[in-house]
C-alpha cells in the first residue's frame, strides 16, 4: 500500500484526505469543521476527519469519543488487517498510518478521561506495539495513569523500557516509584540525583516552596523551569499521594538565594543582655 500523497489503493479516501491536509491548515474553525465533513462525504474511511470533528466539533466528551471511535474503525478499514500484521512495529514512519494512530490516541485519551482506566491502557499499550519508537509520546500519557492508578510494578517496566529517556517526567518518576518500593535507599536517591542533575527546578514545585501556575507554558524546553512546571501539573497529586515523599525531596531541596533560617533570624534579632 503507498503512503498518502503517493497514491493510496482508494482513490476517494487519497482526495478526502488531501482535504483534511487543507483543513489542518486552515485558520477558520468553521471552515475546518466544513472541511471535515466533506472529506467524510467523499470517503467515511478518511480518520483524520473524525479527529478533526472530535477536537473541534464535539461539545460533549461522549460526542468526542464516538467520533475518536469512528476515526479508529475508519483507520482500520483504510489501513486492512493483513497492513497490521505485515507492518507491526513500523507504524508512524509509514505516513498512511497516522491519521489512524492519532485518532487511536485520541480515543485512549478521551477513554481515561472517562475514568475507563483499563480501556484507556489497553489502547496505549497496543499504539506502542505498533510503533515502539514512540514518536507520539503515548509512553508519558500511560506513566502517567500507571502512576495514578499505583500499579508499580507495571510503571517500573516502562520506565526500564524507555531507561534511555532522560526528560524531567522520567527521571523524577523513576526515583517515586523506586521510593514507593523500596523507600529512600540508595537506589531511590541515587534515582533523585540523576532527576535532580537534569532539572533541578521541579522540586521547589512539588514541595509547595512554588506555585504552580494556572497557565501552564506553550512550550518545554529540557532542563528550565517550564518543564518543572509542566511535570509538577502532571505529578503533584502523584508526589503528594505517596507516603513521605515529599518529605524525601525537601531533605534535598537547596536553600533559597539569600534566605537564613529561622534560628539564624531569631539570633540576630535577640536583645542583648547588657
Amino acid at each position: 500500500m503507498a503512503m498518502f500523497g503517493g497514491g493510496f489503493d482508494d482513490p476517494d479516501l487519497e482526495e478526502a484526505q488531501s482535504l483534511m491536509y487543507e483543513a489542518w491548515d486552515e485558520t477558520n474553525p468553521a471552515r475546518r469543521i466544513i472541511l471535515a465533513h466533506e472529506a467524510l462525504d467523499i470517503s467515511a474511511d478518511c480518520a483524520d476527519a473524525y479527529v478533526l470533528l472530535a477536537e473541534e466539533e464535539a461539545d460533549t466528551v461522549g460526542k468526542a469519543l464516538e467520533y475518536y471511535r469512528q476515526g479508529v474503525e475508519a483507520g482500520e478499514r483504510a489501513l486492512g488487517k493483513k497492513y497490521f500484521s505485515e507492518n507491526e512495529g513500523y507504524f508512524w514512519g509509514l505516513l498512511e498510518t497516522r491519521p489512524y494512530m492519532r485518532a487511536r490516541q485520541g480515543l485512549a485519551n478521551t477513554l481515561w478521561e472517562l475514568g475507563r482506566y483499563d480501556e484507556a491502557i489497553g489502547h496505549f499499550r497496543e499504539l506502542l506495539r505498533l510503533n515502539p519508537g514512540d514518536n507520539q509520546g503515548i509512553r508519558y500519557s500511560l506513566l502517567n495513569l500507571l502512576v495514578g492508578l499505583e500499579h508499580n510494578e507495571e510503571a517500573q517496566e516502562l520506565l526500564e523500557e524507555f531507561e534511555e529517556d532522560g526528560m524531567a517526567e522520567w527521571l523524577y518518576t523513576r526515583a517515586l516509584i523506586t521510593f514507593r518500593g523500596e523507600g529512600p535507599n540508595q537506589a531511590a536517591e541515587e534515582a533523585l540525583q540523576e532527576a535532580l542533575e537534569q532539572n533541578p527546578h521541579v522540586p521547589p514545585y512539588l514541595t509547595g516552596r512554588k506555585r504552580i501556575p494556572n497557565q501552564l507554558p506553550a512550550y518545554m524546553g529540557w532542563g528550565d523551569e517550564s518543564e518543572a512546571k509542566i511535570y509538577a501539573s502532571s505529578y503533584l497529586a502523584h508526589w503528594r499521594r505517596t507516603p513521605g515523599a515529599v518529605d524525601w525531596l525537601s531533605e534535598h531541596l537547596k536553600p533559597s538565594p539569600g534566605s537564613k533560617s529561622k534560628k539564624a533570624r531569631r539570633k540576630k534579632g535577640r536583645p542583648s543582655k547588657k
